[in-house]
């Protein structure tokens, strides 16, 4: 039996698809488990820790999860980035590589005290 005879067959078109979607994702869950993944904390109106390092170059993510008390924003005017965080809520973020330099952000529920800037080194 050739696969094209037992993809047509009704009973395996099920399997078939499972085993193509699985072949197809694997790449790219290995690639993005591959990414430097760097941990931001929002808690009680301010970022923890205030500054990320990150390096020049290299596409990464920031997992960002919100501690509370309230919901916060993570925003970047300058990297066009923004998510909305309720108490509890982890989000991430990634980040196309990045010319060295201090890339700001902020929280837009607590903007005196929630600041914080990723360097790119």
């Amino acid at each position: 039996m050739n696969f094209w005879h037992f993809c047509s067959s009704t009973r395996n078109i099920a399997a078939t698809v499972v085993t193509l979607a699985a072949l197809l994702i694997q790449p790219l869950a290995a690639l993005a488990e591959d990414l430097p993944t760097f941990k931001l904390t929002a808690k009680n109106g301010r970022f923890y820790p205030e500054t990320i390092e990150a390096p020049a170059g290299v596409k990464f993510r920031i997992a960002i999860t919100n501690e509370g008390p309230g919901a916060e924003e993570f925003e970047s005017l300058e990297l066009r980035k923004e998510t909305v965080l309720a108490p509890g809520v982890t989000r991430t973020l990634v980040f196309a590589p990045m010319k060295a330099g201090t890339y700001k952000f902020f929280g837009e529920f607590h903007l005196d005290t929630a600041k914080g800037q990723i360097v790119v080194k």
